[in-house]
């Protein structure tokens, strides 16, 4: 008798996971606390219910790594994309979904397996391992007694505050003509490396003009349910460090000592610095400038910047009331708490960022979940398709240091072989859509070899 995995969470992730789990032909136990417990942002008892946009983004999977991940959710036959298929909106290349009909989908869905239990319960601590596998999948809104409980099992030290997320610009859109590498005094790293920081130099009006727009811009305002809770001291929005004076910058995150414009041999007025973000060199963050401008805000204020003109976002920055772990220093490759190996995390709790891509996590833990419980290996989705550039970034890809939650990007995705062609400044011949059709084409061959080395779905789920 094979006993059955917990999922702990009836959001996008649990529900996903759930359905993966049955269809292997494991059994499930789903704990939702609604309507027991209600959340300040739920409204019904459904399972993945939406609670703050019904997009699911982009569905273009030629050009777009959003779309690509839909693409593959429902290669790997996901029931969250089975259900927004049908009760998509108009939305012109989006996946826009009708709220109740999508949430009432997959829960009736997941109520006609016979292979799953649904219990309406708060799990208000890990359960030990006499639970001998689990799924935690709570989200953002992660009751505090849970909560609490992840902390004393972690030893992190803060998972709900306003975290105030910095902008990361994909390093090929970055201008080489203005920006330069130098770390500041030269000084290396621990890898021995002087030059580890891209730096964009601003001149007085430039950098006046820059604090005016910041100022002025317009910012996201809280709702209601998070007015309570506190900023993150140590990640403070720029705008608020911005409005203690116009120097404030200039002497903190924007300061330019120890540096030295290549161009003019001199140390600039200010400098904005961008740090590598992730393994492949790929991405880099705007170090210090975590953010609550609007998203249109961003994008106009901070290409005001000598350098980053034409730079293009992986992600723009935010203010969240978050719950995450710091994945890469705390779960191995399979999703597995690595202090307790029955625990496994999946969704918004891991640090990615969106509705698809917290399913997208759920469906690769259920899988994991269920391989392990058949005794059957089952080893992770390649890095180049999107199933595994976003696993691989929250578990190990990512820098630990500096993690925070993130959308699916190509920035994520290896290199590919032609990237190693260039033009006279070193930057790839293959550049753009054409660039991006060669990933997407890499991801579904890769994928498909990895979905061919899994069983089908048992006859219950079909």
């Amino acid at each position: 008798m094979i006993h059955p995995v917990h999922v702990i969470g009836g959001g996008l992730a649990g529900s996903e996971a759930a359905w993966q789990i049955a269809s292997a032909g494991v059994p499930v136990v789903l704990h939702e606390m609604r309507p027991i417990r209600g959340t300040d942002a739920h409204v019904t008892d459904r399972l993945a219910e939406l609670v703050c946009s019904n997009s699911f983004r982009s569905d273009d999977a030629a050009t777009n790594a959003v779309g690509l991940l839909h693409a593959e959710l429902r290669r790997a036959g996901s029931l969250v994309l089975r259900a927004a298929d049908a009760h998509q909106v108009p939305a012109g290349a989006a996946l826009a979904v009708d709220r109740e009909g999508f949430a009432q989908a997959v829960t009736s869905a997941i109520e006609a397996h016979p292979l799953v239990e649904i219990r309406r319960e708060e799990v208000d601590a890990l359960p030990d391992a006499t639970w001998e596998s689990v799924i935690v999948a709570t989200g953002p809104l992660t009751s505090g007694a849970l909560a609490q409980s992840i902390l004393a099992a972690t030893g992190e030290t803060a998972l709900a505050f306003f975290d105030a997320i910095a902008p990361i610009v994909h390093r090929e859109s970055i201008d080489f003509d203005t920006a330069w590498f130098q770390s500041r005094w030269d000084k290396a790293g621990p890898a021995g490396d002087t030059a580890a920081y891209v730096n964009c130099p601003l001149d007085k009006p430039t950098y006046d003009a820059f604090i005016a727009a910041l100022l002025a811009g317009d910012q996201t305002e809280f709702r209601e349910w998070e007015k309570t809770t506190p900023y993150f001291e140590g990640c403070l929005p720029i705008e608020v460090m911005a409005s203690r004076g116009p120097e404030t910058l200039r002497f903190g995150p924007m300061k330019p000592v120890g540096l030295v414009d290549p161009r003019t041999g001199r140390r600039p007025h200010a400098v904005v610095q961008l740090r590598q973000d992730n393994a492949l060199g790929t991405l880099f963050n705007i170090v210090g400038f975590q953010t609550k401008l609007k998203y249109a805000e961003q994008t106009r204020v901070f290409r005001m910047i000598p350098g980053l003109q034409r730079a293009e976002f992986a992600r723009l920055g935010g203010l969240h009331r978050n719950t995450f772990l710091n994945s890469p220093r705390l779960l191995d490759a399979a999703l597995r708490l690595r202090s307790r190996p029955h625990l496994r995390f999946a969704g918004q709790i891991t640090g990615v960022e969106g509705y698809v891509e917290s399913a997208a996590i759920g469906l690769l833990a259920g899988r994991f979940a269920a391989a392990e419980r058949q005794g059957r290996p089952l080893a992770p989705p390649p890095p180049t398709t999107a199933f595994g550039a976003l696993l691989a970034h929250v578990t190990g890809g990512a820098d630990a240091a500096t993690f925070q939650p993130m959308n699916c990007n190509f920035g994520l995705f290896p290199p590919l072989a032609e990237d190693a062609i260039v033009d006279a400044k070193g930057r790839p011949k293959i550049r753009g859509a054409d660039r991006k059709q060669l990933l997407t084409a890499r991801a579904q061959r890769d994928l498909d070899a990895w979905l061919a080395t899994q069983p089908p779905p048992s006859a219950a789920a079909a």
